[in-house]
């Protein structure tokens, strides 16, 4: 079994403007990290991402950035602890995804996010399933930012 996802959806802006939305960090704060973005993402830096749902900052390794087409960046899995409460068994490790930006005809842009590099264990398979939610989310966040100026996270966790 291979645990990986695809999500995808279509944002009524030009695809310039979308993929801003994804790489600016004050842009990326306004809807997806709620507890704020440092670091624009561009190849070969290390940036945070912090969520009010979860303690602390995320470091998130940009691993390739190629403006307005595609962002693949890598962070560490969060299995989080077993239903027995005790700490998690084995090293951590790395998930990479890769979100891809696809201009349309009619104006609108794809975005298509995947990520995949979980073990497969019941909590990777968990951690995956929480993943993708998350990453749907961020969708559904983005296009209500990027086409109305609404920010559907704000209280949402908190």
């Amino acid at each position: 079994m291979d645990l990986r996802f695809k999500v995808s959806g279509r944002i009524a802006r030009p695809v310039e403007e979308v993929f801003e939305a994804v790489a600016d960090p004050a842009k990326l704060s306004a809807y997806f990290t709620t507890g704020g973005a440092v670091g624009r993402l561009e190849s070969g830096k290390t940036v945070q991402w912090a969520f009010a749902e979860f303690p602390g900052a995320f470091p998130v390794e940009i691993v390739e950035v190629e403006p307005n087409r595609r962002i693949v960046l890598r962070w560490e899995a969060s299995e989080g602890l077993p239903e027995t409460g005790e700490p998690p068994v084995g090293a951590a490790y790395m998930t990479t995804v890769v979100f891809t930006f696809e201009p349309l005809d009619d104006g609108r842009t794809l975005v298509t996010i995947e990520e995949d590099g979980w073990r497969e264990t019941p909590a990777g398979l968990k951690a995956a399933f929480g993943n993708c939610q998350g990453w749907s989310q961020m969708l559904a966040a983005l296009k209500a930012w990027v086409e109305h100026g609404v920010n559907l996270r704000e209280g949402f966790y908190a």
